[in-house]
């Protein structure tokens, strides 16, 4: 049988999407819905491994494919140890890393699994593309102030490459002769400069830069310090204030921004002040990133769902544009980015990236 699918795999928190891909046609697509019933019966993410593997298979026998007709498979890339981003080969490494949590406990360590599991029985490779683990920050980015704390990279890389590959290739560039600044704007905010290829910079999408409809970004230290010490809130319900009741959904009471949006419109007046910060802060924050590229880049891309935001964009173009000339890339195909990473391995764009040497590099 003629191997000419690539599998694509993105295991969430409640769901599994998949997707069969055609070199860059989508063929098939699906997003597996997993009942709370089901998942209740796992202690931890790891052992739903057995589950989600089967209904993954289940799914390719129901559009009629047979593994047999697979090139290659590609799994959402987990909390591994910081790596630089690329294409990587799943490897006992990688494996071993994901099923231990080294970084931490996400549904998404479950795609390089997913993803060999199936590979390995039919012999062809599997892969994870740019994982939030990746990490090629300069080392001067990551001085905080304070010697016990590092600034660390954590990111929407995924996409953050992806839409950095697709601007370099429709303007006929090569993304390591371009300086570009992308923003990933979802329920968490993303915004790295990309010099020559490589993320140098980038605000941890969960602990500083803006605000989101769900985080509160940068904080007033000495304010936050007084609320950690105030004796009113446990140290959960601050990490919640931080990451997921924040922002938005601190100041308006919902996460989302299409509903802040529409309040605004109607003349709710607190809605448009602090859905009008959010787009300020933003702003400001590409605005700081044009400085690590001293002041030379290319262009400014806007991505993620909140990029479909009209009234949003046009408020950050409008103080950036100053800078260099802002695209609208908006929404995040994650299935896609995965096929895109996998396709440039098997035509020959890139070459793939072998987990334990980088790892080795890098520590």
């Amino acid at each position: 049988m003629l191997r000419k699918y690539i599998l694509a795999i993105n295991p969430g928190s409640t769901s599994t999407k998949v997707a069969l891909y055609n070199g860059e046609e989508k063929v098939f697509a699906s997003k597996i819905e997993h009942p709370s019933t089901e998942l209740e019966k796992y202690n931890n993410v790891i052992d739903q491994y057995e589950y989600r593997l089967n209904v993954t298979k289940e799914w390719l026998r129901s559009i009629d494919i047979s593994t047999a007709s697979l090139r290659a498979i590609v799994g959402r890339g987990g909390m591994l140890r910081p790596i630089p981003a690329g294409t990587y080969l799943v490897t006992d490494l990688m494996v071993e890393d994901l099923k231990n949590c080294v970084g931490g406990e996400h549904a998404s360590n479950l795609g390089g699994i997913l993803a060999r599991g199936i590979a390995d029985k039919e012999n062809i490779r599997s892969f994870i593309v740019d994982p939030v683990a990746v990490d090629e920050m300069n080392d001067i980015a990551r001085i905080s102030g304070i010697p016990d704390i590092k600034r660390k990279s954590q990111l929407h890389a995924l996409n953050i490459k992806a839409v950095s590959h697709r601007y370099a290739h429709e303007n006929n560039k090569n993304l390591k002769d371009l300086n570009l600044i992308v923003a990933h704007l979802g329920g968490g905010i993303s915004v790295a400069p990309i010099e020559k290829g490589h993320m140098t910079d980038v605000n941890n999408a969960n602990e500083m830069g803006p605000f989101s409809p769900e985080r509160t970004g940068h904080l007033p230290v000495g304010e936050l310090i007084k609320m950690c010490y105030s004796g009113k809130y446990t140290y959960n319900e601050i990490k919640a204030k931080i990451k997921g009741k924040g922002g938005l959904a601190a100041y308006l009471g919902t996460n989302d921004a299409r509903e802040a949006e529409e309040r605004m419109k109607n003349g709710d007046e607190k809605a448009g002040l602090v859905f009008m910060a959010m787009a300020y802060q933003i702003a400001k924050e590409i605005g700081a990133m044009a400085t690590t590229l001293s002041g030379r880049v290319d262009a400014i891309i806007l991505t993620g769902g909140l990029a479909y935001s009209k009234i949003l964009t046009d408020k950050i173009q409008s103080m950036t544009k100053f800078i260099a000339p802002v695209e609208l890339y908006p929404g995040e195909d994650e299935l896609e980015a995965l096929n895109e990473g996998a396709l440039r391995v098997l035509e020959g764009e890139e070459t793939e990236r072998i987990y334990e040497n980088e790892v080795e590099i890098s520590d």
